[in-house]
C-alpha cells in the first residue's frame, strides 16, 4: 500500500474520521480502490490506512478481492513489505492499517532524478529479488510489481499494494473476461493464461521494472494498452540503456517462456558478489535529514532511545540501514564475505581482539543439508551440536574444536541435544533419541522414543512423554525408566510448553475446542503432583515465568496473532493482562523478570512491561529488518540474541531497545543459503554461539557485539 502523494482538498464523503478505532490524520493519496490515510496507533506509531472508496464497499466481487488483499498482506508482512497492523474488511467502509512506510516510490525516485546509477540499480535489483523470493515463500503471487508499488526506503526497497495478489491455494477468480494488472509490467501468461499465472510472472515485472529504473522508461512503451500488450506477447524488450553487465540478467527476466526466467534466488545469485557493496541505495533526500536530526540535537546521547511511544525512530536509523542490508553488511560492520571455515572435527579461527574472547567457526556438516542445532550444558562448560548426516557432536565452546562425534549416525534431519541427568540424548540413525556419555560420546542406549519437537519434553532431569489418550510418562533421563506415569487432571491431551528449572515446574496448556478459554497446569517434574491449575479466558500459550513464579501468556485472537500478553498469579490468583500496541504475526517470546521481548515475524522487536496492568506497557520497539528470525534468547547484561535465515547472528541492548552489532551472513559457495528452520543461538559461559545454513557453528564474544 503506498504512501501516495496528494495535493488539494477531497470530497468529505471520502474522508471519514475513522477506520475502526484509528482517528484519520491526513490523506496521502488515493489510488483505484481506496483513500490512503495518515493515522496514528494508541501509542503513536504512524500508520498508513487505506479505506476503500464508497461505491466499491457495496460490490461483493470487489470485498471478496479486499478480503484476499487482507490476506495476502498478512500472509507476507515482514521485511520487505509494509507489515499489516490492523484491518476490518467487513466494514461498512472495510479498511486496512499497515505501518507507514516514509520514502519515495521508485516511480517519484526516477521521474524526480532521472534513471539510477549501477551500483544503485543492482543493489536495487537484489533487494527486490529477495522481496519477491519472501513473498513466493509465503504462498502469494503479487500480480502488479510496477514502479510505483516499489518504495525506497533507509532499509532498502519494500513492495507495496497487494490488491490483485493470488495465494497459491486461494479460490478467488478474479480473471473470468478481465485483465488484472499494469499492462506495461504484466507478463505474457497473464494476458495468454490468466488462470495460470504463476511466480514467474512477478520475475518477469521484476525485469520491466528494472529496466524503468535504468532508462526511465519501460522495455515496452507505447501510449495504448492495446499495442504494449502486443508488444509484451509478441516483441522483444528493448534492453538500451540496461548497464551492460545487468542485462543479460534482465533479459532472462523478461522471457516469453516463464520456464526460461529465473527465480529470485538465481537473480540474487547472478549478482553475488559484488551487488552487496557498501554503497547500497540510499533515496537522497532520506540520508540528509537523519543526518541533520542528529546534528540539531548535538549529542551522541540522542542515540539512546528513551522510554515512550515512539523512542528510537531516528536513533536506530543507522543501525536498522546495517541490519536489513542483509549480506551487504559486511562492508559497513567491517566484515567480509567468505570467512575461514573449517571441515567437520576442525576449527577456523577468525581474528582475535584484544583482551576479548577469540572467535572460532566449524564446519559441522557431513553429508545432508540444514542448519546444525546446539544445547548448552552447565555454566557453558560443555556445548552439543548435531546436523544432517553428521550426527550428535560434542564441542569445546572455549576454541570450537570437536571433542567428538557420532559418526554411525546416518539420519537425514538433525535434533537439538537434550542434556537430561547424565546423558547427552541425540538423534539415532533411525529417528529415534539415543543416549551418549557426555565425555567420551559412546553410545550408552538406544531409546524408542521420536527426537525433534514432537517427541519428548525436558523437564530438568526427566523427560515428559505424552500419549494419545493424554497419560503423561516422565522418564528418567539418564536410565530411561519410568519415574512416574499419571493423567493431568482436566486434560485431554495436554501440551508442555514450559519448563521452569528454578521451581522445577512444567506447564501444561491445552486449548477450549471453541478456543474462549485455556487450561493451565502446573506440574511438579519429579513427581507429577499438580502444583496448580487455571482456567483462563482466551486462547494463551505460556512463555515464560516472571518475578515471584508468575506465568507470563500469549494471547492469541482468531487470525492467529497475537495481541496481548497474560500474567498469572499462582499465589493470589489474579490474572492481569497488556494490551500490546499492534497484533504481531507469529512471535517469539523470551522473559526476564517483569520485562517480555517479543520477536514477530518479520523482525519487529517489542519490549512489554508485564508489571504494567492496565498501564502503558510499551518499554521501545525495534524494527530489526530481518526477515524470519530464530527465537530469542536472553544472556548476560541484559542482552538479547538472536539468529537470521542468512546466518546472522544479532545482539540487542534490551534496556535501551538498541542493536548492539551483528555478524556476518554466512556463504555458501559464495552464494547465501536461506535455513528452512532457524535454531536459537545459545549461551556457554563468555561464548556466544550461532548455526548457520552452511553448516557452520560459530561463536563470538558476548560481552562485544560491537566488534561481531
Amino acid at each position: 500500500m503506498p504512501p501516495l502523494r496528494g495535493a488539494g482538498t477531497y470530497p468529505e464523503a471520502e474522508f471519514p474520521e475513522y477506520a475502526g478505532a484509528y482517528r484519520l490524520e491526513a490523506r496521502l493519496g488515493s489510488g483505484g480502490m481506496g483513500t490512503v490515510h495518515l493515522a496514528r496507533s494508541a501509542s503513536g506509531m504512524q500508520l498508513a490506512v487505506k479505506v476503500v472508496h464508497a461505491p466499491h464497499a457495496a460490490d461483493s466481487e470487489f470485498r471478496a478481492r479486499f478480503r484476499q488483499e487482507v490476506a495476502a498482506a498478512r500472509r507476507v508482512s515482514g521485511a520487505f513489505t509494509a507489515p499489516v497492523v490492523d484491518a476490518d474488511p467487513e466494514a461498512v467502509r472495510p479498511w486496512m492499517a499497515t505501518l507507514y512506510v516514509p520514502g519515495p516510490t521508485l516511480a517519484e525516485q526516477v521521474k524526480r532524478n532521472g534513471p539510477m546509477a549501477p551500483a544503485e540499480l543492482r543493489r536495487l535489483t537484489t533487494g527486490l529479488a529477495e522481496a519477491l523470493r519472501d513473498i513466493h515463500r509465503a504462498g502469494v503471487i503479487h500480480r502488479d510489481l510496477k514502479p510505483s508499488n516499489v518504495l525506497l526506503t533507509d532499509a532498502g526497497p519494500k513492495v507495496i499494494d497487494f490488491g490483485i495478489s493470488r495465494p497459491y491455494d486461494s479460490d478467488l477468480r478474479t480473471e473470468t473476461g478481465k485483465l488484472i494488472g499494469s499492462p506495461p509490467y504484466m507478463a505474457p501468461e497473464q494476458f495468454q493464461r490468466p488462470r495460470e499465472v504463476g511466480p514467474a510472472a512477478d520475475v518477469f515485472a521484476l525485469g520491466a521494472v528494472l529496466v524503468h529504473a535504468a532508462t526511465g522508461r519501460g522495455p515496452f512503451d507505447s501510449d495504448s494498452p492495446y499495442v504494449v500488450a502486443y508488444q509484451v506477447v509478441h516483441d522483444e524488450p528493448d534492453l538500451g540503456g540496461v548497464p551492460e553487465d545487468l542485462a543479460p540478467l534482465v533479459a532472462r527476466c523478461l522471457a516469453k517462456d516463464p520456464g526460461e526466467r529465473p527465480t529470485p534466488d538465481e537473480v540474487m545469485a547472478a549478482l553475488l558478489p559484488p551487488s552487496y557493496a557498501a554503497d547500497a541505495f540510499l533515496p537522497a533526500p532520506r540520508r540528509p535529514a537523519a543526518v541533520a536530526a542528529v546534528e540539531r540535537q548535538g549529542s551522541p546521547d540522542v542515540a539512546r532511545p528513551r522510554a515512550g511511544a515512539r523512542r528510537g525512530r531516528l536513533v536506530v536509523a543507522a543501525a536498522v540501514l546495517v541490519l536489513a542490508a542483509g549480506a551487504g553488511a559486511f562492508a559497513a560492520w567491517g566484515g567480509a564475505p567468505g570467512g575461514k571455515r573449517a571441515g567437520a572435527g576442525g576449527t577456523g579461527a577468525e581474528p582475535e581482539r584484544p583482551g576479548g574472547f577469540p572467535p572460532w567457526s566449524t564446519g559441522l556438516r557431513g553429508s545432508g543439508g540444514g542448519t546444525p542445532v546446539c544445547a548448552s550444558a552447565g555454566a557453558g562448560s560443555a556445548l552439543y551440536c548435531a546436523a544432517a548426516g553428521t550426527g550428535t557432536a560434542r564441542i569445546d565452546p572455549a576454541d570450537g574444536r570437536v571433542l567428538w562425534t557420532d559418526r554411525n549416525t546416518s539420519s537425514g534431519t538433525a535434533a537439538a541435544p537434550v542434556v537430561s541427568g547424565t546423558v547427552v540424548l541425540g538423534a539415532g540413525p533411525d529417528g529415534k533419541l539415543r543416549a551418549f556419555d557426555p565425555v567420551r560420546g559412546t553410545v550408552v542406549r538406544d531409546t524408542g522414543l521420536p527426537a525433534g519437537p514432537d517427541g519428548v519434553f525436558p523437564a530438568g532431569d526427566v523427560l515428559l512423554a505424552v500419549a494419545d489418550g493424554g497419560t503423561v510418562t516422565a522418564l528418567d533421563g539418564a536410565s530411561g525408566a519410568a519415574r512416574w506415569k499419571r493423567a493431568v487432571p482436566g486434560h485431554g491431551r495436554p501440551d508442555f510448553a514450559l519448563y521452569d528449572g528454578d521451581a522445577r515446574l512444567a506447564y501444561a496448556f491445552e486449548h477450549s475446542p471453541t478456543g474462549s478459554s485455556t487450561l493451565v497446569t502446573a506440574v511438579e517434574a519429579s513427581s507429577g503432583r499438580t502444583a496448580w491449575q487455571r482456567r483462563l479466558d482466551g486462547m494463551l500459550t505460556p512463555v515464560g515465568t516472571a518475578g515471584a513464579g508468575e506465568l507470563v501468556l500469549t494471547s492469541m485472537d482468531a487470525d492467529s496473532r497475537i495481541f496481548a500478553l497474560v500474567r498469572y498469579a499462582p499465589a493470589t490468583r489474579a490474572v492481569s493482562r497488556i494490551a500490546l500496541p499492534f497484533r504481531m504475526d507469529e512471535p517469539q517470546v523470551a522473559v526476564a523478570e517483569d520485562a517480555a521481548y517479543l520477536l514477530g515475524r518479520g523482525g519487529s522487536l517489542l519490549g512489554v512491561d508485564t508489571a504494567a496492568g492496565g498501564g502503558k506497557a510499551e518499554l521501545w520497539r525495534l524494527e530489526t529488518g530481518v526477515g524470519r528470525a530464530s527465537a530469542p534468547v536472553l544472556g548476560e547484561g541484559g542482552r538479547l540474541y538472536f539468529s537470521a535465515a542468512d546466518g546472522r547472528l544479532l545482539a540487542v541492548d534490551t534496556e535501551r531497545g538498541a542493536l548492539l552489532g551483528q555478524t556476518r551472513a554466512r556463504l555458501t559457495g559464495g552464494k547465501l543459503a536461506y535455513a528452512s528452520r532457524l535454531p536459537a543461538p545459545v549461551t556457554a559461559g563468555r561464548a556466544v554461539v550461532g548455526t548457520a545454513p552452511d553448516g557452520s557453528v560459530f561463536a563470538v564474544d558476548g560481552e562485544d557485539p560491537a566488534g561481531w
